[in-house]
């Protein structure tokens, strides 16, 4: 059977980082794997980040959209199938920050799926610099992906600043332990469920301890179904800023309260030298990096989103007639 392994977080945690060292570790050790990015956007920033991972040892899929829950289960069950059916030695599912965790779950125990596909490891990647005081809603996430997982991963460790890596991991359990209780949950954490270490300082026993994490069964109350998380996504496509201005322009969206609540900045841009730019943005630091492939849009992740006021920040620098926000 193919492991199927299970990468979560809330918004703008880390999840896809992490995902580009894992994967790149499986292919280290010879596995052919496959990677799902399974989102309810109408667009996957995400997917051209991993680019990069495409050869003949990593084939890269994608669920979008859907029109509605019920259709985009049956797209993810579908592009499972389709997986299943090329007998893979792992399977990687990236899904939307916003995810039914039953959704994963009850779909593994339907035909086909139950034949092919045997659960690997759900592992929950928590960010300590977010410090920001969480909606209901966004607790309610941070528990139900935290109550399954069999590992959970402390992201962004070198980004600490004035606080010990130890430190911050207890007031991450501290947290996370209280948002379990807020759902009724049968589990509580501890420092030997969590991973506090520097992601480039991971090695092979680290990895190979998480692709044993396995996962748990463990039981709380759903307060939420997907469609009633209020975070959402808006994308603005064909962008094109100048590169000394792109990090001025996100901060300004970030800090401009008339935006909304903005958790997230992702997507690509072009560099102007016929390149592309990778943006992954958060309140507490902004990276560009280069890639090879690139499309050229931003998707803005949070909380009462007002498109109108990010779409004004956009236009003062944008130089692409193209230019349009969905």
């Amino acid at each position: 059977m193919t492991k199927i392994d299970l990468i979560t977080g809330i918004l703008g945690s880390g999840k896809t980082t992490f995902l580009l060292g894992y994967a790149e570790y499986l292919m280290s050790q010879g596995k052919r794997i496959a990677v799902l990015e399974n989102d309810h956007g109408a667009v996957n920033a995400d997917m051209m980040m991993l680019q990069e991972l495409k050869c003949d040892r990593c084939v890269l899929e994608m669920v979008a959209g859907g029109g509605d829950p019920d259709c985009h289960r049956r797209r993810f069950k579908a592009q499972l199938i389709s997986l299943g059916m090329q007998h893979f030695d792992r399977v990687i599912v990236e899904p939307s920050g916003i995810f039914d965790m039953d959704e994963f779950f009850d779909l593994l125990h339907e035909s086909p799926l139950d034949r092919w596909f045997e659960v690997g490891s759900v592992l929950a990647i928590a960010d300590p610099t977010d410090r920001g005081e969480f909606t209901g809603q966004m607790e309610y996430l941070l528990a139900s992906q935290a109550a399954c997982c069999g590992r959970l991963i402390m992201s962004k460790v070198g980004m600490l600043e004035g606080e010990a890596p130890d430190t911050a991991a207890a007031r991450v359990l501290a947290h996370i332990n209280t948002a379990l209780r807020a759902i009724n949950c049968d589990r509580q954490l501890n420092a030997g469920d969590i991973t506090v270490k520097d992601w480039k300082s991971l090695d092979g026993a680290d990895y190979a301890s998480l692709m044993d994490a396995g996962y748990r069964g463990s039981r709380y109350v759903k307060l939420y179904l997907p469609e009633d998380i209020s975070s959402t996504a808006h994308y603005f496509m064909n962008l094109s800023i100048p590169e000394e201005l792109i990090v001025p322009t996100l901060t300004s969206v970030f800090a401009d309260s008339l935006c909304g609540r903005i958790y997230r900045i992702k997507g690509g841009l072009p560099d102007g030298r016929g390149g592309w730019l990778r943006v992954n943005a958060s309140p507490q630091r902004i990276d560009l990096a280069e890639m090879k492939e690139g499309q050229a849009v931003l998707t803005v992740i949070g909380d009462s989103i007002d498109r109108a006021a990010i779409d004004g920040h956009f236009r003062t620098v944008n130089t692409s007639p193209d230019y349009v926000s969905i």
